[in-house]
């Protein structure tokens, strides 16, 4: 895989720009490059990042094309179709996917052989959408899939039992979207289970839930999008590649016969390191749970038939 620190992010709207910002004040690449149709947005950007970068850490943040993300260590696409309102991120599918489609295309065209993190939505169709047209391994092509949610749920978790969001373990699974599922078995605080550390019957589980699960619809109603939450997220990921770091993330990796799912992208805790998710793992969840996740499952299938329909 290319040995330079150097990161090409795909689309330079809100959440492209908030990563770029939030890659610098990591200091985790020395080169970051943004790519986008709209060549004056990506000059815009990237001259902004660069005069904040004077009070950084050194960096050179400049617009290029895909020539200049052939030679990266990761490409992070974040370019596709915004929702509005109420709109499902399933709704958006088709417009997505031609997006990705095109700009996977020319990254590949290019020569890129490193690690491709989706942020594009609906994150789970178009990670397997990049997956078709990449020419890489599954593994080196991730989605951010529910790393974002799992934190929301540990957040509320948190303010609930009055401890640390970093002291408290549990993962959202599934789609990054309306049939995710929030595993309260896998919830662990300091090694104890939920009802263990005494605090699981203090708040309605379901509620719990299905405010994780609205997050991105009340911050999309309140401000038109959202960027900080997906940014760190794609951040999070690029440090556990970059680093090698052997991270156990809840992210869209390709199903193998876990739980019985094959040929679709979902979210279930995967190692990540080098060479992108090196291990899948299946958490013991509860009957209900394993449900629950394989009608999630069942939703995303149907989704991408309907895109194949489409683009049949």
């Amino acid at each position: 895989m290319p040995p330079r620190e150097r990161v090409a992010i795909i689309g330079a709207g809100h959440v492209g720009a908030t990563t770029a910002y939030a890659l610098m004040l990591r200091a985790l690449f020395r080169e970051i490059v943004l790519i986008d149709s709209d060549a004056a947005l990506a000059e815009a950007e990237a001259d902004d990042l660069s005069h904040a970068n004077a009070l950084a850490r050194p960096a050179r943040i400049w617009a290029g094309g895909y020539d200049d993300a052939a030679s990266g260590r990761i490409a992070v696409i974040t370019a596709g179709a915004a929702t509005h309102g109420a709109q499902t991120r399933l709704s958006v599918a088709s417009q997505s996917a031609a997006i990705v489609t095109a700009c996977v295309k020319q990254l590949a065209d290019a020569g890129f052989d490193g690690v491709i993190i989706v942020a594009a939505n609906p994150v789970d169709l178009m990670a397997l959408v990049t997956l078709r047209h990449a020419g890489l391994p599954a593994g080196r092509v991730i989605g951010t899939g529910t790393l974002l949610d799992s934190s929301r749920l540990r957040q509320l978790l948190a303010e609930r039992l009055n401890v640390a969001p970093a002291s408290v373990d549990g993962d959202v699974l599934g789609e990054h979207g309306d049939s995710e599922l929030a595993a309260f078995s896998t919830v662990r605080i300091g090694g104890l289970s939920l009802e263990q550390f005494g605090g699981g019957q203090a708040f309605d589980q379901a509620a719990l839930a299905d405010d994780v699960r609205q997050a991105g619809y009340r911050i999309v109603a309140g401000k038109g999008y959202t960027s900080f939450g997906v940014a760190t997220a794609t951040v999070r990921i690029c440090e556990a590649v970059l680093r090698d770091e052997k991270a156990v993330l809840p992210v869209s990796t390709l199903m193998t016969g876990q739980y019985g799912v094959s040929d679709i992208y979902l979210s279930l805790p995967c190692v990540l390191g080098a060479a992108g998710v090196e291990r899948v793992l299946t958490p013991d969840l509860t009957p209900e749970e394993q449900a629950g996740l394989l009608a999630s499952a069942d939703t995303l299938r149907a989704a991408l038939a309907a895109l194949d329909a489409v683009a049949a």
